[in-house]
Protein backbone atom coordinates (compact mmCIF):
# COMPACT_ATOMS: atom_id res chain seq x y z
CA UNK A 1 0.00 0.00 0.00
CA UNK A 2 1.52 3.55 -1.38
CA UNK A 3 0.92 6.06 0.83
CA UNK A 4 1.02 9.88 -0.61
CA UNK A 5 3.47 12.63 0.23
CA UNK A 6 2.38 15.31 2.62
CA UNK A 7 3.25 18.97 2.60
CA UNK A 8 4.78 20.55 5.49
CA UNK A 9 2.34 22.19 7.42
CA UNK A 10 0.02 19.06 7.22
CA UNK A 11 3.26 17.23 8.47
CA UNK A 12 3.38 19.53 11.51
CA UNK A 13 -0.06 18.93 12.43
CA UNK A 14 0.16 15.52 12.23
CA UNK A 15 3.50 15.26 13.89
CA UNK A 16 1.52 17.16 16.76
CA UNK A 17 -1.20 14.61 16.65
CA UNK A 18 0.94 11.78 17.48
CA UNK A 19 3.42 14.16 19.75
CA UNK A 20 2.11 11.85 22.62
CA UNK A 21 2.74 8.84 21.20
CA UNK A 22 6.48 9.84 19.78
CA UNK A 23 7.31 10.85 23.02
CA UNK A 24 6.28 7.50 24.73
CA UNK A 25 8.19 5.63 22.06
CA UNK A 26 11.46 8.41 23.00
CA UNK A 27 11.23 7.38 26.20
CA UNK A 28 11.26 3.82 25.49
CA UNK A 29 14.29 3.96 23.36
CA UNK A 30 16.00 6.27 25.96
CA UNK A 31 15.65 3.87 29.06
CA UNK A 32 12.67 5.86 30.66
CA UNK A 33 15.25 8.71 30.70
CA UNK A 34 12.76 11.97 30.07
CA UNK A 35 15.12 14.75 29.68
CA UNK A 36 17.37 12.90 27.30
CA UNK A 37 13.50 11.23 25.37
CA UNK A 38 12.88 15.11 25.36
CA UNK A 39 16.63 15.97 24.00
CA UNK A 40 15.74 13.24 21.03
CA UNK A 41 12.48 14.35 20.28
CA UNK A 42 13.62 17.85 19.87
CA UNK A 43 16.80 16.57 17.56
CA UNK A 44 13.99 13.99 15.12
CA UNK A 45 11.87 17.59 14.69
CA UNK A 46 14.94 20.00 13.93
CA UNK A 47 15.77 17.18 11.17
CA UNK A 48 12.36 17.26 9.95
CA UNK A 49 12.51 20.89 9.89
CA UNK A 50 15.96 21.12 8.52
CA UNK A 51 15.30 18.27 5.80
CA UNK A 52 17.46 15.79 6.90
CA UNK A 53 14.72 13.09 7.65
CA UNK A 54 12.00 13.36 5.03
CA UNK A 55 8.71 11.68 4.59
CA UNK A 56 8.56 9.94 1.78
CA UNK A 57 5.20 8.33 2.17
CA UNK A 58 6.53 4.84 1.60
CA UNK A 59 5.06 3.40 4.87
CA UNK A 60 2.48 4.93 7.57
CA UNK A 61 3.78 8.53 8.92
CA UNK A 62 3.81 7.00 12.63
CA UNK A 63 5.74 4.07 11.07
CA UNK A 64 8.43 6.05 9.55
CA UNK A 65 8.24 8.88 12.78
CA UNK A 66 9.20 6.26 15.41
CA UNK A 67 12.13 4.74 12.91
CA UNK A 68 13.40 8.07 13.32
CA UNK A 69 12.95 8.39 17.13
CA UNK A 70 14.77 4.94 17.41
CA UNK A 71 17.75 5.76 14.96
CA UNK A 72 18.35 9.42 16.92
CA UNK A 73 18.20 7.73 20.29
CA UNK A 74 20.92 5.11 19.28
CA UNK A 75 23.02 7.82 17.91
CA UNK A 76 22.70 10.15 20.86
CA UNK A 77 23.37 7.13 22.99
CA UNK A 78 26.61 6.49 21.62
CA UNK A 79 27.55 10.01 21.19
CA UNK A 80 26.67 9.97 25.37
CA UNK A 81 28.56 6.70 26.17
CA UNK A 82 31.95 8.33 24.12
CA UNK A 83 31.70 11.87 25.84
CA UNK A 84 31.51 9.31 29.19
CA UNK A 85 34.38 7.53 28.02
CA UNK A 86 36.07 10.61 27.65
CA UNK A 87 35.53 12.16 30.82
CA UNK A 88 37.03 8.91 32.87
CA UNK A 89 40.31 10.42 32.15
CA UNK A 90 39.37 13.14 33.81
CA UNK A 91 39.32 13.28 37.10
CA UNK A 92 36.76 14.84 38.84
CA UNK A 93 34.37 14.81 36.09
CA UNK A 94 30.61 14.49 36.63
CA UNK A 95 29.96 11.84 33.93
CA UNK A 96 26.03 11.28 33.99
CA UNK A 97 26.33 7.52 34.78
CA UNK A 98 23.20 8.36 36.76
CA UNK A 99 21.33 9.15 33.33
CA UNK A 100 19.17 6.05 33.02
CA UNK A 101 17.79 6.46 36.42
CA UNK A 102 14.40 7.94 35.58
CA UNK A 103 12.40 10.05 37.96
CA UNK A 104 9.17 8.86 38.63
CA UNK A 105 6.78 9.27 35.71
CA UNK A 106 3.44 9.40 37.10
CA UNK A 107 0.84 7.81 38.98
CA UNK A 108 1.78 4.47 36.27
CA UNK A 109 4.96 3.97 38.17
CA UNK A 110 3.77 4.34 41.23
CA UNK A 111 2.01 1.09 42.38
CA UNK A 112 4.40 -2.14 43.63
CA UNK A 113 3.05 -3.80 40.64
CA UNK A 114 3.86 -0.94 37.95
CA UNK A 115 7.20 -0.72 39.15
CA UNK A 116 8.16 -4.53 39.25
CA UNK A 117 6.81 -4.78 35.47
CA UNK A 118 8.79 -1.74 34.62
CA UNK A 119 11.69 -3.47 36.14
CA UNK A 120 10.72 -6.64 34.37
CA UNK A 121 10.33 -5.22 30.96
CA UNK A 122 13.97 -3.17 31.46
CA UNK A 123 15.72 -6.58 32.12
CA UNK A 124 14.77 -7.68 28.63
CA UNK A 125 17.33 -7.17 25.79
CA UNK A 126 17.09 -3.72 23.61
CA UNK A 127 14.95 -5.52 21.06
CA UNK A 128 12.47 -7.35 22.50
CA UNK A 129 11.59 -4.32 25.22
CA UNK A 130 11.10 -1.97 21.60
CA UNK A 131 9.22 -4.91 20.03
CA UNK A 132 6.69 -5.53 22.76
CA UNK A 133 6.70 -1.43 23.68
CA UNK A 134 5.55 -1.08 20.09
CA UNK A 135 2.84 -3.77 19.40
CA UNK A 136 1.06 -2.69 22.99
CA UNK A 137 2.01 0.76 23.94
CA UNK A 138 2.21 1.95 20.53
CA UNK A 139 -0.90 -0.42 18.86
CA UNK A 140 1.59 -1.14 16.37
CA UNK A 141 1.50 -4.46 14.22
CA UNK A 142 4.38 -6.99 13.95
CA UNK A 143 5.11 -5.42 10.48
CA UNK A 144 4.58 -1.54 11.23
CA UNK A 145 7.12 -2.54 14.43
CA UNK A 146 9.88 -4.63 11.93
CA UNK A 147 9.52 -1.43 9.79
CA UNK A 148 9.76 0.97 12.80
CA UNK A 149 13.06 -1.15 14.29
CA UNK A 150 15.06 -1.71 11.04
CA UNK A 151 14.50 -5.60 11.00
CA UNK A 152 12.34 -8.51 8.88
CA UNK A 153 8.70 -8.96 9.95
CA UNK A 154 10.48 -12.63 10.91
CA UNK A 155 12.74 -11.52 13.14
CA UNK A 156 10.61 -8.79 15.11
CA UNK A 157 7.98 -11.56 15.64
CA UNK A 158 11.00 -13.28 17.18
CA UNK A 159 11.33 -10.95 19.47
CA UNK A 160 8.13 -10.00 20.13
CA UNK A 161 7.24 -13.60 21.01
CA UNK A 162 10.96 -13.85 22.75
CA UNK A 163 10.24 -10.88 25.18
CA UNK A 164 6.73 -12.14 25.76
CA UNK A 165 8.44 -15.19 27.51
CA UNK A 166 10.95 -13.65 29.22
CA UNK A 167 8.63 -11.06 30.66
CA UNK A 168 6.30 -13.35 31.75
CA UNK A 169 9.09 -15.99 33.04
CA UNK A 170 10.72 -12.94 34.92
CA UNK A 171 7.37 -11.82 36.50
CA UNK A 172 6.11 -15.04 37.52
CA UNK A 173 9.51 -15.28 39.23
CA UNK A 174 8.44 -11.93 41.07
CA UNK A 175 5.60 -13.47 41.64
CA UNK A 176 6.84 -16.14 44.20
CA UNK A 177 9.27 -13.51 45.50
CA UNK A 178 6.76 -10.66 46.66
CA UNK A 179 3.05 -13.06 45.95
CA UNK A 180 1.72 -11.21 43.19
CA UNK A 181 -0.34 -12.67 40.84
CA UNK A 182 0.66 -12.08 37.10
CA UNK A 183 -2.33 -14.59 35.85
CA UNK A 184 -2.47 -13.69 32.00
CA UNK A 185 -6.06 -11.88 31.00
CA UNK A 186 -7.06 -12.00 27.56
CA UNK A 187 -7.08 -9.03 25.70
CA UNK A 188 -9.09 -9.49 22.09
CA UNK A 189 -6.98 -7.12 20.34
CA UNK A 190 -3.55 -8.60 21.11
CA UNK A 191 -1.09 -10.39 18.68
CA UNK A 192 -1.38 -14.07 19.39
Amino acid sequence: MKHKQIDISELQAELEKLHGASFGWALSCCRRDRAEAEEVLQTVYLKILEGKARYRGESSLKTWLFAVIRKTAITELRKRLLRALKSIAIPNSTTGLNSFVAEPAAAFERSEAQQQFQRALERLPARQRQALHLVFYEDLSLREAANVMGVSIGSARQHYERGKKHLRVSLNREELDYGISWERKGNPGAVS
